[in-house]
């Protein structure tokens, strides 16, 4: 399946199908220096199996974790494409999840302001999400995403088949953004969720929520707008990561938590049985001083005002503007 994003500079296609980690170069340009970017928790197998599609592959495997996510790991990856030098006419190759394609990218975005990125997701979370859209980041300060820009890859190639190595626990984690676009946006997927087994749908899955993505990207490239949308149950859940000093809870285990104080009476209750079927977590019992402090660091806020968005039924959302003082309240009443 081919699903396209189509933009004013630089639209891309993103392929899903099984077996295709072994035919990458056939769909992208890898007859050049291919720098390839993978972490300790990847096999070393799907690396190994890009690099030999190249002309010239360099691996470079950096620690599993957020804590990857640093200037000092994008400097070593920089000054290893200045070491064997790599020009514009050469490319970036993410293998990996989200920690490896958010600093891949913005790698890509930043050598020689600019050369070519390709992004190969091998986890749920990255697959349905981060893959797609063009973000890139490090962290910064104990802040997630603080430092980074908007970098389009080339192409995304995601196979399904790169799942099979996945724990329980990370396959649960990347679910949580497959969830958060179906309560936004897609009813009949979130019912999927409900009235069936992920692991047996997951092409399906991952399928839909590229399509939403893309969709919204499309409209919003740079999260001016709609995009924002995409951010349901991540101002609560960035500001937990940070307050568990990016360790403890993984990303779509926080988003679980974010998004549960943004859905309406009505329909909490289905989201919370939904999240539970997958194994994620519902309750944090967590300081809420030390969120609110650190939400107070989220992008999203606007002088004293931050923007949220809020789910009153399944497969629609509210963008509203909250005060510090009420997204605090909000936080005591839930979190307490």
């Amino acid at each position: 399946m081919i699903i396209p994003v189509k933009l004013p500079l630089g639209s891309y296609d993103i392929t899903i199908e099984r077996g295709l980690l072994k035919k990458a170069g056939e769909i992208i340009n890898l007859n050049r220096r291919v720098l390839i970017v993978t972490d300790s928790g990847v096999p070393a197998e799907y690396s190994k199996t890009v690099a030999s599609q190249c002309k010239e592959a360099f691996i470079e495997t950096v620690p599993m974790g957020e804590e990857s996510k640093s200037l000092s790991v994008f400097e070593k990856l920089c000054a290893s494409m200045l070491e064997h030098g790599f020009t514009r006419s050469d490319c970036v190759v993410a293998v990996g999840g989200g920690v490896v394609g958010d600093l891949a990218g913005f790698v890509s975005a930043s050598y020689m302001r600019g050369i070519d990125f390709y992004n190969i997701p091998t986890t749920v979370l990255s697959q349905v999400d981060s893959s797609v859209g063009g973000k890139t980041a490090v962290n910064f300060g104990k802040i997630k995403n603080i430092i980074g820009a908007f970098y389009q890859p080339k192409a995304v190639l995601i196979d399904p088949d790169t799942l099979k190595t996945l724990s329980k626990r990370h396959f649960s984690n990347g679910l949580a953004e497959a969830v958060k676009m179906a309560i936004t946006f897609d009813e009949s997927l979130f019912e999927l969720f409900e009235n069936s087994d992920a692991h047996e749908n997951i092409e399906e899955i991952i399928a839909r929520s590229v399509k939403i993505k893309a969709a919204v990207v499309e409209q919003d490239e740079k999260e001016s707008g709609l995009r924002k949308v995409l951010n349901f149950g991540h101002t609560m859940g960035h500001a937990i990561e940070s307050a568990e000093e990016l360790g403890g809870l993984y990303h779509g285990e926080c988003v679980s938590l974010g998004m549960l104080p943004m859905c309406s009476n009505e329909i909490k209750d289905r989201v919370k049985s939904v999240l539970k079927s997958l194994n994620l977590p519902t309750e944090y019992h967590g300081d809420a001083e030390k969120l609110i402090l650190a939400a107070s660091h989220d992008k999203k806020f606007s002088g004293k005002k931050v923007t949220v968005i809020t789910a009153p039924k399944i497969g629609t959302f509210n963008t509203e503007e909250w005060s510090t003082a009420e997204l605090f309240e909000h936080m005591k009443e839930f979190f307490a």
